[in-house]
């Protein structure tokens, strides 16, 4: 089955466009960042691996510490690159069990590391949403009720949008949400059209 990978720096707007394809075309939406806290909560192994990585405190009874392993991995990129590395062979292996359940033309994979995670080179086609860093972090500040600086060095340890962009079949401006529909009615179209002259070929 087709896979469209959905990405974009923290606070672009990938869910709001990853439901539009949902509600207006039925697609299957796979949120790896949702999946991936869901597998950090259940995979005993997983845990372990994480403990041994990051330390005993990456976890309080047996919950993730989400402000200690952030306060680790935002200021440290190799350790930041390791746990992205530890948890994408988990989230992969659970993507590819869902995807085989779904039945449409396509599914999309969203997530907000897919470059820095590897998983865009198993994307027949990648969309990258954009919007202008200062939205972005008043965005990010309003939804996580963070301050600036946190949501800053976040966003240093993303991709930048023109790196994402040059490997990216598709891109979509999120600054003007009103002609978010039509855009995204012109790239369905577009990756329908391209699966159809993939299944002639």
């Amino acid at each position: 089955m087709t896979t469209v990978g959905l990405t974009g720096g923290i606070g672009s707007g990938k869910t709001t466009i990853a439901n539009l394809f949902a509600t207006e075309f039925a697609i299957p939406i796979y949120i790896a960042d949702t999946k991936a806290k869901e597998l950090i909560a259940q995979d005993t192994h997983l845990q372990q691996e994480i403990k041994a990585l990051l330390g005993e405190e990456a976890f309080v009874e047996g919950k993730y510490n989400t402000a200690f392993v952030a306060s680790i991995v935002f200021s440290t990129p190799e350790k930041l690159q390791a746990l992205n590395q530890l948890i994408h062979p988990y989230v992969q292996q659970d993507f590819e069990r869902w995807r085989e359940e779904q039945h449409s033309p396509y599914v999309i994979k969203e997530s907000a590391i897919l470059f820095e995670s590897g998983s865009y080179k198993d994307c027949d086609y990648i969309i990258t949403v954009t919007a202008p860093l200062e939205e972005r972090i008043r965005r990010v500040m309003l939804r996580d009720k963070i301050d600036r600086k946190t949501v800053e060095k976040r966003i240093k340890n993303q991709w930048n949008d023109e790196n994402r962009i040059k490997l990216s079949t598709f891109v979509v401006d999120n600054r003007d949400f009103g002609r978010n529909l039509d855009k995204i009615q012109t790239i369905h179209c577009k990756i329908m059209e391209m699966i159809d002259e993939n299944a002639e070929n």
